[in-house]
């Protein structure tokens, strides 16, 4: 690059001239000076080029700053007029902060401005609101149960055809409500009915729908309402439905044309039996009370239809994708196992039904069905596992006996070895309390019995008609209960074998059996709560005296200190010559001291208690007396005074004993002999479950926690029982009572939060055999563990010998 405009004045002459010289000089000095301009203009680009960027971008921003900025400031008066705001020296004032609001405070003077100073006010927060939450998390997502069945019966057949209908569907079906228009006084058992109190039909069935507007509708996806004449095939109605999609308007059961067939349409005959969607009710709903007022019909199913059809648009049907609602009219005087059609072996329902005899032969004749079908199922699931196993990579081993139940378990130590027990048809060589062989009686015996049976049964279906196999004799029989898949059972057996011919043989045969765990049902039960107030019993008799103390501070720091819901009562026990000098020497004088300054130190607590006398203590005899002074709703605790006592029992207490259902009886841990357990060493203040410890003693069944109206009742049931024979009420205790003359749940389990501190319990000859030796077993096992007392016996014969 060339500096022109430094060499634009020269002039060049002729050679020769006077002025060749001047002309040369300067144009040499021309090219110096540009020389130095290249070099200066280098320099200058390379700086241009470094800081180039910055400056144009700096440049930039302030362009686009000034053309965002309102160069003008308005204001806004009161009388709607603008004007631009003026400086004192006649200009427009400065520029205003972008996006900003002018007020009346703008056209004043800024020397004027006086700032404002607001005080803090502190906000005061509202308490929040409590959050509901559902009772159970079904609810609070929604979740709807899937099928909800209304039978349809009335005063004069409830109590024959429709305990028929209860006793074939509620155990396969959650919810079955009988509707009814007038019933009698006694409702049967395990039944529950709404009653509407008119008999007319048309009137039960709009009560019936709006029963469930107002309590099902929100629960049920499905409604199925049936008469109770008509046998419904459960497990088929529930199959159906749960091919269903829940959000169509569906009517479904048997069509059938109106009365007359002057109206369009058709109608579900109530006969067999109809389905309806939640949706379709839920469209229904604002048009019920129209329907009962509008439409007249002498049948309830034809009404219902009528109502549907007009308000709804829609219309009865019998199939719907595929699904088909099958019926079957049964004939005058039928037998069902003769029946032979296809409909009628495909029926969901079955109409009209006489008696409740041939509702129970339907039962039987469609469960026989199911049956055969159910087994016919196994059967291909088996040969289909036989036939996968053999391609698989341990070939036919990777198919376990009997073939869809589970492996057998598989120990990873030999301290996790299943044990077998041996046994005969008479006695058996494992017991209880570790004998080495007792008598095979009870449940075992029939155990045992049916065992044999099947196995003889299954050889029979495999050898016919071959041979035909009778038993002789158990000759060995081992038994171990698997975890994984249930009883497993080897039998050694001598039969005796017949052919056709007559010719008979005797022969030893090895059968092995398994005794499949069935399908885990959860069974429902009646909802407890743990607010229950408890009422703590305590008889006390003259040796317990002793223990007095340290119960008291045990349960003082328990319950009294935190305030349980729960009332501690001690009856007093005297004997007869105790009981006359009461007066002169109360034995139970200083517990009563005890009791008045418990109650002096926690003013909220009141301690009663109730004196008896007798000469044979018994826990049936104490009961009487308390069960009368409490409500019938009282919730009982049966204790004793080496019982701790706490919290977190209690609540227990409360969650396994339910009013009308279940009674417990916990099995408490109780300590060993301090001497034999902790032998030449001081004994620990407190003592942890440990197996070196104590134990749980099985034993006893001094703790109970049951309802007052059960043992009522109960003691009601052994009434007829105690005009026999009185001494029974001193034979028996609370539990063999429970066991023996209720139908209740007799709920046993081991209790880790109830402690007893060691001590040796006087056994009562009087008590019943069976009582006196479990006590004198708990003697015995009380003192201390087997290694512990083998110990004992080492040292005895240790120093006997030395």
């Amino acid at each position: 690059m060339q500096l022109l405009p430094c060499c634009l004045d020269v002039q060049l002459t002729r050679p020769g001239s006077g002025t060749s010289l001047d002309a040369f000089e300067a144009t040499r000095d021309c090219q110096t000076g540009g020389a130095n301009a290249k070099m200066r203009f280098s320099v200058f680009i390379s700086i241009a080029r470094s800081f180039g960027p910055v400056i144009i971008g700096i440049s930039l921003g302030f362009t686009l700053s000034l053309l965002c900025v309102n160069w003008t400031e308005e204001a806004c008066y009161a009388g709607g007029k603008e004007d631009a705001s003026l400086g004192q020296d006649g200009q427009l004032k400065g520029a205003r902060k972008p996006n900003s609001i002018s007020s009346m405070n703008d056209v004043l003077s800024e020397e004027d401005f006086q700032p404002k100073i607001v005080p803090y006010t502190q906000v005061h927060q509202s308490p929040p609101k409590k959050v509901f939450r559902a009772k159970y998390i079904s609810t609070e997502l929604g979740m709807r149960d899937r099928l909800f069945v209304g039978v349809l019966t009335s005063k004069n057949t409830i109590n024959t055809l429709g305990v028929a209908v209860n006793r074939t569907i509620s155990h396969h079906l959650d919810s079955v409500v009988f509707f009814t228009g007038m019933r009698n006084r006694k409702v049967p058992h395990g039944m529950f009915v709404v009653s509407h109190g008119d008999d007319r039909l048309i009137w039960n069935m709009f009560q019936t729908i709006r029963y469930i507007f107002e309590h099902y509708i929100n629960e049920y996806d499905w409604f199925y309402f049936v008469q109770d004449d008509t046998y419904t095939e459960a497990d088929r109605i529930k199959a159906l439905v749960d091919h269903l999609s829940m959000d169509r308007e569906l009517y479904m059961g048997s069509p059938e044309e109106f009365i007359g067939g002057e109206m369009e349409g058709k109608y579900c005959y109530g006969g067999f039996g109809y389905l309806l969607s939640r949706a379709l009710l839920l469209r229904l709903r604002p048009f019920l009370e129209n329907c009962r007022n509008d439409i007249l019909s002498a049948r309830p199913d034809e009404w219902l239809g009528r109502c549907i059809i007009d308000y709804t648009s829609t219309n009865c049907i019998n199939e719907y994708e595929g699904l088909r609602y099958h019926h079957s009219e049964l004939g005058k005087n039928s037998d069902p196992s003769k029946e032979q059609s296809k409909q009628f072996k495909k029926a969901l329902t079955v109409h009209p039904v006489s008696d409740p005899e041939q509702m129970y032969r339907l039962h039987k004749y469609f469960t026989e069905i199911e049956l055969q079908k159910t087994y016919a199922e196994i059967a291909k699931l088996q040969a289909e596992i036989k036939n996968v196993s053999v391609v698989a990579f341990e070939g036919n081993r990777s198919a376990h006996w009997p073939v869809g139940i589970n492996p057998p378990f598989e120990p990873k130590s030999r301290f996790e070895v299943l044990k077998w027990e041996y046994f005969t048809e008479e006695e058996i060589y494992s017991c209880i309390d570790d004998s080495p062989k007792c008598e095979l009686r009870g449940i075992d015996r029939m155990d045992v019995a049916d065992v044999i049976d099947v196995a003889v049964g299954e050889l029979n279906k495999r050898y016919k008609p071959i041979l035909h196999l009778k038993k002789q004799q158990l000759i060995n029989g081992y038994r171990r209960f698997d975890p994984i898949r249930g009883m497993e059972y080897t039998l050694d057996l001598q039969l005796e074998v017949v052919n056709q011919k007559g010719h008979s043989r005797s022969i030893t045969k090895r059968v092995h059996l398994v005794r499949p765990l069935s399908k885990i049902e959860i069974i429902p039960m009646p909802y407890v709560t743990e607010a229950t107030r408890v009422h703590i019993i305590i008889p006390l008799t003259l040796q317990d005296r002793s223990y007095v103390n340290h119960f008291f501070e045990v349960f003082a720091s328990n319950a009294f200190e935190i305030s349980e819901n729960a009332i501690l009562t001690f009856l007093f026990i005297y004997d007869p010559v105790e009981a006359q000098q009461v007066n002169q020497n109360d034995i139970f004088a200083s517990v009563k001291t005890q009791i008045n300054a418990y109650e002096r130190k926690y003013p909220t607590v009141k301690i009663p208690w109730i004196s008896v006398k007798t000469e044979t203590p018994s826990q049936i005899k104490f009961m009487d007396i308390i069960s009368k002074k409490h409500p019938v709703d009282t919730l009982f605790f049966l204790a004793t005074v080496y019982t701790n006592v706490n919290s977190e029992f209690l609540n227990r207490c409360r969650m396994n004993s339910i009013n009308n259902w279940q009674v417990f009886f916990p099995i408490h841990f109780q300590d060993y002999n301090p001497d034999v357990a902790y032998p030449n060493q001081p004994h620990p203040a407190s003592i942890d479950l440990v197996k070196d410890a104590g134990h749980f003693d099985r034993r006893l069944f001094e703790e109970s926690c049951f309802y007052n109206s059960d043992y009522m009742a109960t003691r009601t049931q052994m009434a007829a029982d105690v005009q026999e024979n009185e001494e029974i009420l001193e034979t028996m205790d609370i539990y063999e009572m429970f066991v023996k003359y209720s139908g209740l749940h007799v709920f046993r389990a081991i209790e880790p939060a109830l402690h007893q501190r060691y001590r040796y319990q006087a056994c009562n000859p009087r008590l019943s055999e069976d009582i006196y030796h479990r006590c004198v077993q708990s003697n015995l096992e009380g003192l201390g563990s087997r290694s512990q007392l083998a110990m004992v016996l080492f040292e005895q014969e240790q120093g006997n010998s030395t």
